[in-house]
C-alpha cells in the first residue's frame, strides 16, 4: 500500500472516531436536556396538584419555565378542574418531551 493511501486511511478512521465521539456526546446532552425539560414539568404538575401558593419564588420561577416548555400541550385538554388540566396537558408534554429526547438520543448515536 502506497504511503499517501496509508495516511487517507487513517485520516477516515480518525475522522469516524472523532465523529463516533461528538455523536454520543450529542446524543448524552439531548437525552439530559429532555430529561430536565421532563423534570421541570412534572415539578408543574407537583406544585399544582399539591395546592402550592402561587406567590412563592419556586413556585412561580417553575410556572415561568414550565409554561413555554409545555407548548402546544398547556391548553390541549381544557377540564374545569386546575389541577387535572395541569395534570394530563403537562404531564402530556413531559412524556412527549421525554419520548422525543429518547428518540433523537438514538438517532444521534446510530449516526455514530
Amino acid at each position: 500500500m502506497p504511503e499517501h493511501a496509508e495516511t487517507e486511511a487513517t485520516h477516515h478512521t480518525g475522522v469516524a472516531e472523532v465523529w463516533s465521539k461528538v455523536a454520543g456526546i450529542i446524543a448524552t446532552v439531548v437525552r439530559w436536556v429532555g430529561l430536565v425539560i421532563a423534570i421541570i414539568l412534572v415539578l408543574r404538575v407537583l406544585l399544582t396538584v399539591g395546592g402550592a401558593n402561587p406567590g412563592n419564588g419556586i413556585t412561580s420561577f417553575v410556572n415561568s419555565w414550565s409554561d413555554p416548555l409545555a407548548w402546544g400541550f398547556k391548553d390541549l385538554f381544557t377540564p374545569s378542574d386546575l389541577k387535572l388540566r395541569v395534570l394530563v396537558n403537562y404531564g402530556i408534554a413531559a412524556i412527549f418531551w421525554l419520548i422525543v429526547s429518547s428518540v433523537l438520543a438514538r438517532i444521534f448515536r446510530r449516526l455514530g
